[in-house]
């Protein structure tokens, strides 16, 4: 159940769409997740993760605003943060080195993707 796998952890949201970043945003937090962000930038993502004590899951976007958000999903793996990315593109915009990656196509299932992170975060 991902409302207590999900429980006190720190999840990143990076997601450029307002709607759906706040959907995620309200969803993560009703799950009793602390959520840092949304963030719609790739240059915002980098610093909320550098200057973050802690992360233990994100949703990731791969597309912000026409910048590819590949240099966020670098230092998540770098921090050995679990993360899912969304996406409209196929599976082969995706760079090799992210194969291992969960990617939810839009429109998305909040649920669905909460699920997933819990399952990550959880174990």
């Amino acid at each position: 159940m991902p409302e207590r796998s999900l429980r006190d952890r720190h999840i990143l949201i990076v997601e450029d769409e307002y709607m759906l970043a706040d959907e995620l945003r309200c969803a993560f937090g009703g799950a009793g997740g602390m959520v840092l962000g949304p963030v719609g930038t790739v240059p915002d993502a980098l610093a909320l993760i550098k200057r973050a004590g802690r992360i233990e899951g994100a949703v990731l976007d791969v597309n912000l605003h026409g910048e590819m958000a590949f240099p966020v999903a670098d230092l998540l793996v770098e921090r050995g943060v679990p993360f899912v990315f969304t996406t409209g593109y196929d599976e082969s915009i995706i760079p090799d080195r992210f194969s291992n990656i969960l990617r939810c196509e839009k429109p998305i299932a909040v649920d669905g993707i909460m699920r997933a992170l819990g399952r990550m975060v959880g174990s």
